[in-house]
């Protein structure tokens, strides 16, 4: 039993290798099998985490958020909630709209679950224990989640209306303008772990949190992954009063839950993802030697995280596009860019010049903000300069077309 506590999904690996070696198959169908069920499990557990269980909580959360119950009826605490909505819309017609495209109609609601489910197979759950441990998986991040903005532009095209192109294409600019500073920021815990690959992160922040050494980048990517889900205050998608209801509004039955339940598992998967860049993963107390012990650690910082993405939704309005796109492209990228800078130039110094390291990116971290607030501050009283300058030249003139009517 102590090598099953020490290595248990190892065990449970070569338990189920033997098991299968025995009944005389192959060792390379066993391999295949092996590879086929893991990712059938991986994709299994986070689906039916999203479609059940996370969706109540949302529910819940919200609920105490603006002082109600939430769901308290089907089932014990409300618990089959979902599955009574999931039976529903299973059971709504299907309707698809005359004039569309419908081989890419049906197509993207199926590609936006993919992108997000396809991450979780670089994610490293425990010591041990990941898909495919890619030692290029924050590229492979990146890239599979422009497969959910294709989705998008997929959706909102083949629906033939206007309403659904015109969310579409709002969403995808807002999409593809803050994957700018989200990739930026990732730029970050690369240098500092020296990889990009998620494994070799999270064991680089054996000893301080990347969160301790880059703050700003952790703000920036956090905020930068909101945007890219479309959760409030980036909710453009869901503008109602702009645009009915955004790219799905000709989605109906289940292929509309699948577009939500993509977006309730991408706001799960931010919140692994930062625990896993920033927050240490499943590093802990004992989490080496008792590997189920980092899975219960991961848990709990990847619902940290969500658990934050759900209070901003309940407590932030939705601001308009031209203010999240200048937020974006004004404050958020070059933000970004002298972040990544000033992380590198601090990084080498203390490597070169045998500086405590956590000290000197903390310092490096503080002149951003303390630069952030000043430049901001200067950029405020400029704008309010600018304002009462042209508030004087419009009263002068008003005030000179009345002396010329009183002369008149």
């Amino acid at each position: 039993m102590e090598s099953f506590w020490s290595d248990p999904f190892g065990w449970i690996g070569r338990a189920v290798w033997d098991l299968l070696l025995g009944l005389g198959l192959p060792a390379v169908l066993v391999d295949a099998l092996l590879l086929i069920v893991g990712a059938l499990l991986i994709v299994a557990i986070v689906l039916t985490t999203a479609g059940i269980f996370l969706i109540w909580l949302e529910r819940k959360l919200s609920a105490r958020f603006q002082d109600r119950l939430g769901p308290n009826r089907v089932g014990p605490f409300g618990l089959l909630q979902t599955v009574a909505d999931a039976l529903k819309l299973i059971t709504k017609e299907d309707v698809t709209p005359e004039g569309a495209d419908k081989v890419v109609f049906n197509l993207a609601p199926l590609l936006a679950v993919m992108s997000v489910a396809g991450i979780w197979a670089v994610v490293p759950f425990a010591p041990r224990l990941s898909g495919a441990d890619l030692n290029v998986g924050l590229l492979y991040i990146v890239a599979i989640g422009g497969v959910g903005t294709l989705a998008i532009i997929m959706g909102g095209w083949a629906s033939n209306n206007k309403y659904a192109l015109l969310g579409a294409l709002r969403t995808v600019a807002m999409l593809v303008s803050f994957e700018v500073p989200m990739v930026l920021a990732l730029l970050v815990p690369t240098m500092l772990a020296g990889s990009m690959g998620l494994t070799d992160i999270v064991r680089a922040q054996d000893e301080v949190w990347f969160i301790v050494m880059a703050p700003v980048a952790a703000i920036i990517f956090f905020t930068t992954s909101i945007a890219e889900i479309g959760r409030t205050p980036f909710d453009l998608a869901e503008a109602e009063s702009e645009l009915v209801a955004g790219f799905n509004i000709e989605y109906s039955g289940m292929k509309f839950g699948m577009f939500f339940v993509a977006e309730f598992l991408h706001a799960f998967t931010i919140g692994a993802l930062f625990g896993v860049l920033f927050l240490g993963g499943w590093n802990g107390p004992g989490a080496e030697r008792f590997p189920l012990l980092g899975l219960v650690y991961f848990l709990i910082k990847a619902f940290l995280g969500y658990f934050i993405v759900v209070w901003l939704r309940f407590t932030f309005p939705r601001i308009r596009i031209d203010q999240m796109l200048g937020m974006n492209w004004k404050f958020l990228t070059p933000l970004a860019l002298a972040t990544v800078s000033v992380t590198a130039i601090a990084d080498k110094l203390a490597l070169g010049l045998g500086w405590n390291r956590v000290a000197t990116l903390l310092a490096a971290n503080a002149f951003l903000v303390v630069a952030t607030f000043y430049t901001l501050r200067a950029y405020a009283r400029a704008v309010r300069r600018r304002l009462a300058a042209e508030e004087s030249e419009e009263a002068l003139e008003s005030a000179a077309s009345m002396e010329a009517a009183h002369t008149a």
